[in-house]
Parts: structure tokens; C-alpha cells; sequence
């Protein structure tokens, strides 16, 4: 089969080689499924670089999110509804044997049904952007109907996913982008005020556009300054929750700010939930999938590419160049 694989740590644009590997074999507990979608993810960009918090052995394949149809079965894999041999599911393949692939290992009990609304390439981008949104805001933030979010990152996929999800729970949403491109998208996603961080100050704009309150929830995937000045303009018991650091700088926060304008920082590593409470992530799958059928999220694929086209777009998306999803789909 034609996989794509990391023979040693370095940038995307350079690491990653189109090869003709053996097709792996499910084992136990494992599904062997045919990818017919895998969306690009940042963490991909981390893995090819050996930044990752997780290290597959050399040579690997990334690709940690796709949508695909089973089409074997390890042994001792058991009967879950919608999950056997032509189903169409979604989910996070095991590394070595990533999506960037004509197949991939998935364990059995992490995958979920994929949405019959979606096509496969929107299918494939639900997983970790949607469910890192939603446990975000509403299992972490507690968001409220009326509550204004402050969304950094929302022309990405996983800001562009909380943009989604803010609105249809009836937030007023501020996205915060890096480039006067990436504006119209944000809107088109729902934002209703947009900040190119290039150009203008996010924080006088949210306190403008919020009276003077403040942001409810902040949304950040960013970190360094984003994080900082995010502090300086959210509300009077807001929350702020930190998502991850894909500006690159971890940031160090004064608590002594923290109790002074009573906020509070929450911390989201969605991963933990796929192991420690995997019942929380299939209700957040089907609410997610409800939200879909009836219109309100709806997955945006900016480009569709070939498997051949990976190492180039994963390295514009590692750069910050790009704007929405980007899926791999034959």
C-alpha cells in the first residue's frame, strides 16, 4: 500500500516520503480500516518534528484523524453497535500506522460511528477539533446562552470548531486571526466580530464590543502573548481555558492576577478524556453528530488534497499559513 512514513525528526516539508509498505494486520482489540479521508492536524506537524508528547518508533506514519471503512477485525474486539466490517467510523489511528495511508490500525473501542450527513472528508475533521471544542466550552467553561467567548486561533481547526460550537449554543463569539485572509472564513464560520491580530489589539475590541465586562470564556490554543493579553480582558468570574501552544511559548501566569479580578484557568488535554472517561467522549460524539444533522456545526474543508500533496500542506499548516481544514481524500 502507498503510505507516507517519517524516517527521522525534521520538518514536515522535508521528513516525510511517499513509500509502498505492507498492508499491517489487525490484532487484538485492533480494526484495520480502509482511510478514505484524514484531515491535517498540527499535532502531525509536532510528530514529524519529535515534538510530541507521544514518540512512535522510526519509521512511522503520522495522521491522527480520519474517516474510513473497517474491513477487518482483530480478535477479542467486541460487539459494538455501528463498529464491524463496512462500516464507515471516524477516529484517531494507532502509530505507527497513521492515516497519512491507504489504511490504518484503529483500536476498537475508540472509534465512533461516522455522521451520515457528513461526507467523508467533513467526517474526518469531527474527532479531535469539534470534541477538543466541546469539552472546552461546555465541559470546562460551563458556556452559557448570551456569554461572549473570545476565540484565538478562529480560522484553524480547532478555533474554528469552537467558533461553531460557541454559536450554537448561543454565545456572541470574537474570533482573533492572524492575517486579513483569514477574516472573511472566521465570519463565514460565525464569528460575529473578527481581529486580525496583525493589525489591531483584540483587548480594547473585547472590552468595546462587551461594554467594558469583559470576555465570559477565552478560548486558547494559542499560548505566549495571546494567553497574556487575553488576562487583560476577561470578564468578572470568567474563564480561561487553555487548550494548547501552538504560538510556541508556554506562558507563566500571575496568580496574583488571578485572585485580584477573580477568574478562573482551566487547563484541556482532550486525550486523557479518550482514556479516562470514554463514555463522556461517545456523548459528546453524539451530540456533536445531533448538532450536525440539524445544521448547526458544519464542517469546513478549505482543500482537498492528494496523498502526494501532504508533506507541502502540512508544512504551510505547521507555518500558520493556512486557513480551515485541510483532508487528504481519494
Amino acid at each position: 500500500m502507498k503510505a507516507l512514513r517519517v524516517h527521522e525528526p525534521g520538518e514536515p516539508g522535508t521528513v516525510l516520503r511517499a513509500e509502498e509498505v505492507e498492508r499491517p494486520e489487525p490484532g487484538p482489540g485492533r480494526l484495520l480500516v480502509r482511510v478514505s479521508a484524514a484531515a491535517l492536524n498540527f499535532p502531525d506537524a509536532l510528530l514529524c518534528r519529535g515534538h510530541y508528547q507521544e514518540r512512535p518508533p522510526l519509521p512511522f506514519t503520522p495522521g491522527v484523524e480520519v474517516c474510513g471503512e473497517v474491513v477487518a477485525v482483530g480478535e477479542g474486539v467486541p460487539d459494538i453497535p455501528g463498529i464491524a466490517v463496512g462500516d464507515r467510523v471516524i477516529g484517531s489511528p494507532v502509530l505507527p500506522h497513521g492515516g497519512f495511508a491507504e489504511y490504518a490500525l484503529m483500536t476498537a473501542a475508540e472509534v465512533l460511528p461516522a455522521p451520515g450527513t457528513l461526507s467523508d472528508a467533513q467526517a474526518s475533521t469531527l474527532f479531535i477539533g469539534y470534541q477538543t471544542g466541546w469539552f472546552a466550552l461546555h465541559r470546562r467553561a460551563e458556556l452559557r446562552a448570551g456569554e461572549t467567548v473570545l476565540v484565538h486561533a478562529a480560522a484553524g481547526g480547532v478555533g474554528g470548531a469552537a467558533v461553531q460550537l460557541a454559536k450554537a449554543a448561543g454565545a456572541r463569539v470574537i474570533g482573533v486571526v492572524g492575517g486579513a485572509a483569514k477574516t472573511d472564513h472566521a465570519r463565514a464560520l460565525g464569528a460575529d466580530v473578527v481581529v486580525d491580530r496583525h493589525t489591531q489589539d483584540f483587548v480594547p475590541v473585547v472590552k468595546e464590543v462587551t461594554g467594558g465586562r469583559g470576555a465570559d470564556v477565552v478560548f486558547d490554543p494559542v499560548g505566549g502573548d495571546a494567553f497574556t493579553r487575553s488576562t487583560k480582558c476577561v470578564a468578572f468570574e470568567g474563564r480561561v481555558v487553555v487548550v494548547g501552544f501552538a504560538g510556541g511559548t508556554i506562558p507563566a501566569p500571575a496568580l496574583n492576577h488571578v485572585l485580584l479580578k477573580n477568574y478562573s484557568l482551566l487547563g484541556l488535554h482532550w486525550g486523557l478524556y479518550v482514556r479516562r472517561a470514554p463514555a463522556l467522549v461517545r456523548e459528546c460524539h453524539e451530540q456533536l453528530t445531533d448538532l450536525a444533522a440539524r445544521g448547526q456545526i458544519t464542517p469546513v474543508v478549505s482543500e482537498t488534497l492528494a496523498l502526494g500533496e501532504v508533506p507541502g500542506a502540512l508544512q504551510r499548516l505547521a507555518d500558520g499559513t493556512t486557513i480551515g481544514r485541510l483532508v487528504v481524500a481519494g
